[in-house]
């Protein structure tokens, strides 16, 4: 049996134990799959941390790594190597045994998943799946069936206590999302993990899931990890985001800074492709040219450089890293963070920041 092993230092508290040190602290990972054509790299490098309570926001194209970083923290990646290291309330998931992750998996960590009809299954009843992360856990069968019912109604299900014998193709889109979440919830996790958790919901209905994400979480104390290809799902939703780009950490700061003073290309590009409705509304929205990078095949240097328009020799050359500048909490993996940084939330013309 694989005795966990306790986290020595962490990014928020030099090492200090307690309450203060991260909940989530992920270093350096790495997430390969074996293919016919060699080994493929989804993930290099990536560092994250969430605290207790915090809300943090993942967000990039299709591609970019950011749902099988996800699946790596609870290793629901059975073909992967992941490589690095995924603390969680001080214990290094990839290290520790078996049984421990059983325990992290739904009790201390919930998942909402992308899709809610493929994630539940078809021939169970609502309140069996509900019930049944805390029947495996030994609470009492009519005491789980009661809270199951409660949370049900919490999560704005009418009829709760009725629907508990429906079926899953017995509710709309919205509905499923909303079993999902008390799914994720009925265990009173310490962090969720809601992966694209509104893509399959009209505008409307996609408020009302997020708006009941935010109250249970403020409900239960739950930190939140929110992965989304939408930055306008995580306004007003998250404190700090990471952007991700084949693979690969880009940018990482808060809200109010990725929103007006984002200082990387990739971040500004999906920025101004948003529609506005403050100040004069464009004719048509601005694009970011060509194709995400491809994992099997990645260019050299900065692996956004041939859609970039700020792009210069050494960005075809050598890859930028992840630096903050002395004193500050905003990273960037651009040669021209500075160029940039002069100019904050506006993309400038290339021609005011050199060729």
């Amino acid at each position: 049996m694989t005795v966990p092993t306790v986290n020595p230092m962490s990014e928020q508290n030099g090492g200090q134990p307690g309450q203060s040190s991260p909940l989530l602290d992920v270093k350096n990972l790495s997430i390969s799959f074996p293919t016919r054509l060699g080994v493929v790299r989804a993930v290099n490098g990536l560092r994250l941390s969430i605290g207790h309570h915090e809300r943090v926001g993942i967000v990039g194209e299709s591609g970019s790594g950011k749902t099988v970083t996800a699946l790596s923290i609870l290793q629901l990646l059975p073909t992967a190597i992941v490589e690095g290291e995924i603390w969680f309330d001080g214990v290094n998931l990839l290290e520790t045994s078996a049984e421990h992750l059983r325990g992290v998996r739904g009790k201390q960590v919930g998942y909402v998943f992308q899709d809610p009809l493929s994630a539940l299954n078809p021939v169970q009843t609502i309140g069996g799946q509900l019930m049944e992360p805390l029947r495996i856990r030994g609470v009492p069968k009519k005491e789980a069936f009661e809270r199951a019912v409660a949370l049900l109604d919490r999560v704005g299900i009418k009829n709760a206590r009725r629907r508990m014998k429906d079926h899953p193709h017995e509710f709309s889109g919205g509905m499923r999302q909303r079993v999902i979440i008390a799914m994720a919830m009925i265990a009173e996790p310490q962090l969720i993990i809601a992966d694209e958790p509104t893509t399959a919901l009209d505008v409307r209905v996609q408020a009302k899931v997020l708006d009941l994400l935010a109250d249970l979480a403020d409900e239960q104390k739950v930190a939140i990890l929110l992965i989304s290809h939408d930055l306008g799902i995580l306004a007003g939703f998250v404190e700090r985001v990471v952007v991700m780009y084949a693979g690969r950490v880009v940018e990482k700061c808060s809200i109010d800074e990725m929103y007006h003073r984002s200082i990387h290309p990739y971040t500004l590009g999906l920025l101004n492709s948003l529609p506005r409705i403050d100040g004069d509304i464009p004719a048509e929205l601005t694009t970011i040219g060509g194709n995400p990078a491809s994992a099997l095949d990645l260019p050299s240097g900065c692996p956004f450089h041939p859609r970039c328009r700020y792009v210069q020799d050494v960005c075809r050359e050598v890859e930028p890293a992840l630096t903050t500048p002395p004193g500050g909490r905003h990273a960037s993996a651009c040669h021209r963070a500075e160029d940039l940084a002069r100019n904050p939330g506006i993309l400038p013309d290339p021609s005011e920041v050199g060729s």
